[in-house]
């Protein structure tokens, strides 16, 4: 198994923008779709956005117009950046493969992402 490494959350003000980042440690990552979730305190873990391998994009319509979800498949790399982040945005947010492959991905520690005055 190959693991995620996060990185670049924080506390942010409402308004605010913080750029998430996500280091692929190893795996054939340029042939796998990829995506950041959350997951807020009790609540289950979703899918915010994706990317595919081609670099095509979605997102979830809370974050449309707010989150964008780009790759850099010669580092491995796979980033979010947060602009207008809202308080409901608060929490823990991982990358990984879409779909699911716990064969191959292993999830990372997350990073926490805080929205508060």
């Amino acid at each position: 198994q190959v693991q995620f490494v996060e990185s670049g959350g924080g506390l942010v003000q409402p308004g605010g923008s913080l750029r998430l980042s996500c280091l692929a440690s190893g795996g054939m990552f340029s042939m796998y779709d990829m995506a950041w979730y959350r997951q807020a305190p009790g609540k289950r873990r979703d899918l915010v956005a994706s990317v595919s391998s081609g670099g095509i994009t979605t997102q979830i319509d809370s974050v449309k117009g707010r989150f964008t979800i780009f790759r850099d498949n010669v580092k491995n790399m796979v980033y979010l950046q947060m602009n207008s982040l809202k308080p409901e945005d608060t929490a823990v947010y991982y990358c990984n493969s879409v779909p699911l492959r716990p064969d191959i991905w292993k999830w990372g520690q997350g990073t926490q992402v805080t929205v508060s005055l």
